[in-house]
């Protein structure tokens, strides 16, 4: 256990009051971690706090932020001092895609929108919680990323744009970091079985030809990416920075 025990630590993780970003949150949390459970909505978030006190007393606040939103990130990080005393585990799970289609068709408020959550969001929280990490000589920030940052696509290109970007900012804050005995890294999910990505498998049919050309011959379930989380968070993961670790069930081969 001790490789991948988060007794004392003390994670954020956002977008995670479903999905990928919750079944990070939860499993730190079985992992010993104190976690702060935030999205746009109070309620949903309220409701997964409630389920992982309800198995851990004590492990979880809520506390909802907009990633677009300098000023709630600031809060984000203030309740979560507030209420643990401190932030050791950055994880940067919330994007958003609010576009479908060639990059010829897509507006300048849709591609900033894209850019803004996916990565300078992600810049503005790490810049929060590195300087107590670089204090304590201790922390973990990942980001999760996607394989669309490793290869292109005719209809979610800018999307993927902000995803590659995601892998450099990692590898930037690696350089600065990691001497601080700060690792910083993403996971590059495949395709997953979350609401965010819903059209691409909500019908049997759709599911079946999603998965078809991975070598594993299904779809990803949020926990799947959640062990990785841990890993990367934990004395596991204790040598590895600026990488990107990909969980996609072998669809990137």
């Amino acid at each position: 256990m001790e490789l991948f025990d988060l007794s004392g630590k003390v994670a954020i993780i956002t977008g995670s009051s479903r999905g990928i970003g919750k079944a990070i949150a939860e499993r730190m949390a079985e992992h010993g971690a104190k976690v702060t459970i935030s999205s746009r909505k109070a309620g949903p978030c309220e409701e997964v706090a409630a389920e992982i006190n309800a198995k851990h007393p004590g492990a979880a606040i809520a506390v909802p932020a907009n990633i677009s939103s300098k000023e709630d990130l600031q809060r984000l990080v203030d309740e979560t001092r507030k209420a643990f005393g401190k932030v050791d585990i950055c994880v940067c799970n919330a994007a958003s895609n609010p576009y479908y289609g060639p990059m010829s068709g897509i507006s300048d408020d849709a591609f900033r929108k894209i850019l803004d959550n996916n990565i300078i969001s992600n810049h503005w929280l790490i810049q929060m919680v590195a300087p107590e990490m670089q204090a304590r000589k201790d922390g973990a920030i990942i980001i999760v990323s996607s394989i669309g940052g490793l290869r292109g696509n005719a209809v979610i290109g800018a999307y993927n744009i902000s995803k590659a970007a995601d892998f450099q900012l990692a590898r930037n804050l690696a350089h600065e970091l990691s001497p601080h005995n700060i690792r910083v890294n993403c996971i590059a999910p495949g395709l997953v079985k979350t609401d965010f990505a819903r059209a691409l498998w909500d019908t049997p049919e759709a599911e079946k030809r999603s998965s078809s050309g991975t070598p594993l011959r299904r779809l990803g379930e949020p926990d799947d990416i959640a062990g990785a989380a841990v890993y990367l968070a934990s004395k596991a993961g204790s040598w590895m920075t600026g990488q990107a670790m990909v969980v996609d069930g072998g669809s990137t081969i």
